[in-house]
């Protein structure tokens, strides 16, 4: 039985980059029709059962009302925490359960979440963040329709593994301490970037501050991007290799770069130097000082002073489904035109 998850952040696109920026607010009612056009296209491609996270805002449930639908849809019944906890919890139950594809609402921080547990089910992600290089703006309709191909395996060549950041990080030994944490399985994970900021607390997590920020590592530097990546961008011109990431070392003196690091916020950062990173390749950050680790444009981790943390370019990250590619696959395969393609139901 094919099986499709569905996980929609209400968070998303409501952070603080709407007061410090000119991040426009993606609303949750906006966010429940997605839902709906999601699931029309699953049903129409034959996938038999859906299940979606449960939020606060009660996205499913408002999806479904009045909605007629011949599949089997469920929301999980989950304990939620209203935090990011939620999506990794759902994506590891959706995995456990057999999911072939698992559709995401919300930005970077949304899908980090999620591929911390999601393993090798594919992501279908669908942009409703606030800096969102990770998932692409796409019709819910045509998302759906490309998750559940993919579900159905009528486009396995649409699917591509995504790099990521493995993070490591580790402490000196003091009085009361194990000892300092050895390289192995990650603390965490980053989908588009890590960053040295200097601050000592997480608080509101967003980064606005370029002074502030220290060092930067990317997994991609594509121009057109918005947030930290377009700084690395920016610095190599669009001149990347596949599959290659960036380090990026600020510094006051450093060369002056315009970048747009946040909706409407462009700044000037001081690239001091950067070198290219080949998959495979670590990057060991070393603070005498207090400071935060910030994944994906927001501040996640407090680093003590003397902490180390190693950031490794792992190919093998989340598996990411290419909707244009599975809709292209599936139609070269004469899915939509088969004579058994039901006519269109009646309103």
């Amino acid at each position: 039985m094919s099986l499709v998850g569905i996980i929609a952040n209400p968070a998303s696109g409501r952070d603080i980059r709407r007061l410090v920026a000119h991040g426009s607010v993606f609303d949750n009612d906006e966010k429940v029709n997605i839902v709906r056009r999601v699931l029309l296209g699953l049903e129409a491609v034959g996938v038999e059962r859906v299940w979606i996270m449960p939020d606060d805002f009660g996205i499913g449930l408002r999806a479904l009302d009045g909605l007629r639908l011949g599949l089997d849809v469920s929301l999980m019944p989950m304990s939620v925490t209203f935090s990011s906890e939620d999506s990794r919890r759902a994506a590891a139950r959706m995995a456990e359960g057999g999911a072939g594809c698992i559709v995401t609402l919300g930005g970077d921080g949304t899908n980090r979440a999620v591929a911390k547990s999601s393993g090798d089910v594919p992501l279908m992600p669908i942009s409703t963040g606030t800096n969102n290089v990770f998932p692409t703006m796409i019709e819910g309709t045509i998302a759906g329709l490309a998750a559940g191909l993919v579900a159905r395996g009528s486009a396995a060549e649409a699917v591509r593994t995504a790099p990521r950041l493995d993070v490591v990080h580790t402490y000196p030994a003091r009085a009361g301490d194990e000892g300092a944490r050895r390289a192995g399985a990650p603390d965490d994970i980053a989908l588009v970037d890590a960053a040295v900021y200097e601050e000592r607390f997480v608080a509101a997590r967003a980064i606005w501050h370029v002074s502030k920020i220290k060092e930067v590592v990317l997994i991609r530097a594509e121009p057109g991007t918005i947030g930290l990546s377009s700084i690395g961008a920016h610095v190599l011109s669009g001149d990347a290799p596949p599959g290659y990431g960036v380090h990026l070392r600020m510094g006051a003196e450093g060369r002056p770069v315009l970048a747009p690091i946040a909706p409407g916020l462009v700044r000037t950062a001081r690239v001091a130097e950067h070198r290219l990173l080949a998959p495979g390749d670590e990057v060991v950050v070393r603070r005498e000082e207090g400071c935060v680790l910030a994944l994906d444009g927001e501040r996640e981790i407090q680093l003590r002073p003397g902490a180390v943390v190693r950031l490794r370019l792992n190919p093998d990250g989340p598996r990411v489904v290419d909707a244009r590619k599975a809709i292209e696959s599936a139609a070269r395969a004469g899915v939509f035109t088969a004579e058994r393609v039901e006519t269109e139901r009646p309103a």
